[in-house]
């Protein structure tokens, strides 16, 4: 008798191990489908939205030169692209941005999910304060991880292009070209202002769509998180928090570009950039590419965020 009950209350333990293994299981395969579905959405997104990413930095890098300008505004500089290099101009830098954009919005969506783990309650639910840390601490890792080499090859490639003699000849050429002239510190120009950029964006974003997801949710009545949110829904909250972030760091932007551009070597710092920015060609500068960033990054979130919950609910369904 002594025996059986020895037997029955030591299962007790081990089945308490077992919950506590499998929870723990759960929650770092949440992590891990993050980074995958990121990767995947990352890829897909960027083949969509690349020209106006590609007008946008041209419109940051056409300084003033006396009082004339290269291009009179992003529908001219399409005109102006097309007619000089033909439709694929605007696909220049395509291969930077692309080698670069499939870990970048894995480590962002993996960094999320971890964050997320980690200050939820036991519902699942996190508030207003935690869903703005942890978006910007996945900003953050992917401007360290990701975005600042990418974008720093990519703003040269665009740059080196309107030079009279373009040297680079291909995405690793490039990079092998930079990293010889420069050292790895030339990947790496401009990370204190992608830091900024990177984090007050994801937090933006991030926080404006788990928002407008919570309040769905409690306005449908749902008592959990499990029922899914219809896509096109998804993809509008995705594009109103783009529209956000893009009004809030647009100049975050504009001085990031230019530190990482060829002609880097005019600003000794990010605040150098700034001031001499707003000092030579006046505040206005600093919204530089506003109208092709917004329909960019709106097009950009919202396609993002609904391929990433449509490949987030196909791994929950396959990937117990």
């Amino acid at each position: 008798m002594s025996d059986r009950g020895l037997v029955f209350s030591a299962g007790r333990p081990n089945q308490r191990v077992s919950a506590a293994a499998a929870a723990a299981s759960g929650s770092s395969n949440k992590s891990l489908k993050g980074i995958i579905a990121g990767g995947i959405t990352g890829g897909m997104e960027i083949c969509i939205t690349f020209p106006t990413e590609y007008v946008k930095t041209q419109l940051q890098l056409d300084e003033k030169v006396g009082a004339q300008k290269r291009y009179k505004g992003p529908i001219d500089c399409v005109k102006v692209t097309v007619r000089e290099r033909g439709f694929f101009g605007l696909y220049r830098g395509l291969s930077v941005l692309l080698y670069g954009s499939i870990p970048k919005s894995a480590v962002r969506f993996g960094a999320f999910e971890e964050f997320k783990k980690r200050n939820s309650d036991a519902q699942g639910n996190l508030s207003t304060g935690r869903k703005f840390l942890c978006g910007l601490g996945a900003g953050i890792c992917e401007a360290i991880f990701a975005v600042t080499p990418m974008e720093t090859v990519k703003v040269k490639f665009i740059n080196d292009q309107n030079s009279a003699n373009p040297k680079f000849r291909g995405f690793f050429h490039g990079v092998r070209e930079i990293v010889r002239e420069q050292g790895l510190r030339g990947c790496y120009q401009g990370l204190t202002a992608t830091m900024m950029k990177q984090g007050s964006n994801q937090a933006i974003r991030f926080l404006v769509v788990e928002s407008l997801k919570d309040w769905y949710r409690g306005y449908r009545g749902d008592t959990d998180n499990t029922r899914p949110i219809p896509k096109l829904l998804t993809g509008m909250f995705g594009a109103v928090a783009g529209a956000a972030s893009v009004f809030g760091n647009t100049p975050i932007d504009v001085v990031k570009t230019r530190m990482q551009g060829l002609e880097a070597h005019k600003y000794r710092s990010t605040a150098h950039c700034f001031v001499k920015i707003w000092r030579e060609e006046g505040p206005l500068a600093f919204y530089k590419g506003t109208v092709p960033r917004l329909s960019r990054v709106c097009l950009d979130v919202a396609i993002t965020f609904m391929i990433y919950d449509s490949f987030m609910e196909l791994f929950n369904k396959l990937w117990k």
